[in-house]
């Protein structure tokens, strides 16, 4: 992914999804300005999709202390101090409320989540696109052409 624009220049109404990627930042304590893009996103019903370090950005921010949510391991979020501990689930990707999360390795179910979520395939080639990606099963190779011929 690289950006095309600033931070301050993304609006909840000209788009269909906040992604937060991994990185450092987060777990060095920063990446305020996107958890408070992220909360704005929310408040606008527009769906936030973090992975990796991003989640403990979400976590710092409050916004999992509500929701159920997944990320590298739970002592990593409680790290951050949240209240959300409750609502941990130890599952690749999790969705609720319009909040998509994953942990580090689980980068083909949070795409798969996020797409799903957006309604951008239909179930028989999301299923094939993880058995593809993730499982490296070969017989879903012809399922994901045909969905791309469709």
């Amino acid at each position: 992914m690289l950006p095309d624009v600033l931070l301050r220049d993304v609006e909840p109404a000209h788009s269909d999804l906040l992604i937060l990627r991994r990185g450092g930042m987060w777990d060095s304590g920063g990446g305020a300005p996107f958890a408070t893009t992220a909360r704005v996103f929310l408040q606008a019903a527009v769906p936030v999709a973090a992975i990796c370090g991003a989640t403990a950005g979400l976590a710092r921010a409050g916004l999992l202390d509500q929701r159920a949510h997944t990320s590298s391991a739970p002592e990593y979020l409680a790290a951050t101090g949240y209240a959300g501990g409750d609502h941990y689930r130890d599952e690749r990707a999790v969705v609720d409320d319009k909040v998509i999360t994953a942990g580090p390795r689980s980068p083909v179910q949070f795409a798969r989540a996020t797409l799903a979520h957006l309604r951008l395939a239909l179930d028989t080639t999301l299923d094939a696109y993880e058995r593809l990606f993730h499982d490296g099963d070969r017989t879903a190779y012809p399922v994901l052409m045909r969905a791309q011929h469709n």
